[in-house]
């Protein structure tokens, strides 16, 4: 049998492991389990650490059952990856074991009133005040803010710092420490991918930074240890692959810029999951946006290799946008369901959806903002909300794109997509549409996995798979034309861009009531 890699995907709504051949690249078998989400408060976003590692244990164990089903022998699998949602802030107690307080999504919006009052301490009221050293905005995004949130608010976490106890990480952190023995010697660490997405990384120097650390008040102590993205960080402890090495770590997007080969300068792929991640490769030397997109440390593919960095435009709500009108509109009975219903009427009917439900990421980066449905008369039903919020994830991405061609100089001339949202045909139509290029979409969608599992079979001592050009798969992909004129398409974008507007400074960090009377912080 030819080895295999596996590869372990946590995102926000669901975790799965997928199992690929290591020289064809091809997808052999898989399992996925569903995520709760917490909803404790208004703009809270929360999941049990417990569940997530849960979850994980079940889908290696039913992947592999799948495997022996299919007449394949386990022992083929000759290293796992990990990659996940990224932002995602957890606390562990390193002699326990046990989380001391539930994962604060990277949606999460409770830290909007210290993001504003770090904004108004910053020089000139910038939020871009420690860019040149993070590449990012100050913005309830990352975790620094999130652990800042914690260590405030949760006895038991303060009680776990002083007495050395406490441990913090994304959840690739936790969940290698849990794979590779949790309190008996589990190995604390990140890859540069998710370090870089902290607030508390140095881009330039590619360690934890003091200075970022104080103006955080974050100990660094609790910190994981920081390593590159594909080497042997350990091995399974337990379970059906006890003794595998874990071998490759990316945050979901550098895992799905990995997977679809953009390995040179300029290449670039949107991702179209719960939200929506546009990642434009810039080489070794990170490119300082002047159009509100993210620097970021897009992968480091060996201890001895350079760091690669990349340009990137985040949307908070993608896939999301069904799943709200699924569970709490009841527009839909599933979430396939809503390609059928927009195509019904091929137009929103000048209905347009801005789903600022945790606020406007790039390039506006506007916690205030809130989600809108303008253009509403007798005659908008369900189709038209249904294709208004397909063409709101088209929209949002448009303006990335905008952005980072303007940033870059050169304008992209096709876009690379993956995700599960790209098996809508409808919505992949609509974005060559609106973004007057051709959209290219993986047969194979699965390449956030298949990054991870490239990254992991790459590393030294494993070397079961190839990362030199000559030695790439080959991955079919299908190709989506621009089917409609050029004004037409910047009429709708500019209506778009209309209502953008008025959802901004919707919300003030103001006590407001509820409907008991009682004030809500």
């Amino acid at each position: 049998m030819e080895p295999l890699v596996g590869a372990i995907d946590q995102g926000t709504s669901s975790t799965r492991f997928l199992v690929f051949n290591a020289k064809t690249a091809k997808l052999i078998c898989q399992h996925q389990v569903e995520i709760k989400q917490f909803f404790p408060r208004e703009g809270w976003v929360e999941e049990d650490p417990e569940e997530i590692i849960r979850s994980v244990y079940e889908c290696i164990d039913r992947t592999c059952e799948k495997l022996v089903q299919l007449d394949i022998d386990v022992s083929s699998i000759k290293a796992v990856g990990v990659t996940n949602q990224r932002e995602t802030t957890l606390v562990w107690d390193k002699t326990t074991g046990r989380p001391l307080y539930n994962a604060i999504v990277w949606l999460d919006l409770r830290t909007q009133s210290t993001v504003e009052r770090l904004i108004d301490k910053a020089p000139g009221g910038d939020k871009n005040h420690l860019r040149d050293k993070t590449g990012l905005p100050i913005s309830t995004y990352f975790s620094a803010l999130k652990l800042r949130w914690i260590l405030d608010h949760v006895d038991e976490v303060q009680r776990a710092v002083v007495s050395g106890r406490a441990m913090f990480g994304t959840v690739d952190s936790w969940i290698i420490w849990r794979l590779t023995g949790g309190r008996s010697g589990g190995v604390h660490c990140t890859d540069v991918s998710n370090a870089s997405r902290t607030m508390l990384f140095n881009i330039h120097t590619l360690d934890w930074d003091p200075d970022l650390c104080s103006y955080f008040d974050v100990p660094m102590e609790i910190l994981p240890s920081v390593r590159s993205s594909s080497e042997i960080y350990g091995c399974m402890s337990s379970g059906s692959l006890a003794g595998v090495p874990i071998s490759g770590c990316l945050g979901d997007q550098s895992a799905a810029l990995v997977g679809q080969m953009c390995f040179k300068e300029g290449q670039a792929k949107n991702t179209y999951g719960t939200g929506c991640f546009l990642l434009r490769n810039t080489g070794t030397k990170p490119v300082l946006s002047e159009h509100g997109l993210l620097t970021t440390v897009a992968y480091k593919l060996g201890k001895d290799q350079p760091a690669c960095y990349a340009l990137e435009g985040s949307v908070a709500i993608a896939g999301a946008v069904v799943r709200w009108l699924k569970d709490n509109m009841g527009i839909l009975q599933s979430s396939s369901e809503i390609e059928k219903l927009a195509a019904a009427v091929g137009t929103s009917y000048g209905c347009y959806f801005v789903p600022a439900f945790s606020g406007l990421y790039a390039p506006y980066w506007e916690p205030s903002a809130r989600g809108i449905i303008c253009g509403l008369t007798q005659f908008t039903n369900r189709n038209h909300l249904a294709f208004a919020a397909l063409e709101a994830v088209c929209f949002q991405t448009r303006e990335i794109l905008d952005a980072m061609n303007q940033d870059s100089g050169v304008p992209l001339t096709q876009l690379r997509v993956d995700g599960g949202m790209t098996s809508n045909r409808l919505l992949m139509q609509l974005q060559a549409d609106i973004l007057c290029i051709p959209v290219v979409c993986p047969t194979m969608s699965e390449n956030t996995a298949l990054g991870v599992a490239m990254a992991a079979g790459a590393a030294k001592g494993v070397d079961v798979w190839s990362l030199s050009s000559d030695h790439l798969p080959h991955v079919a992909s299908e190709k989506y034309e621009p089917q409609i004129n050029l004004d037409e398409s910047e009429l709708r974008f500019s209506r778009w861009k209309k209502a953008v507007q008025r959802s901004m400074n919707w919300e003030t960090t103001e006590p407001c009531c509820g409907t008991n009377g009682e004030q809500q912080q």
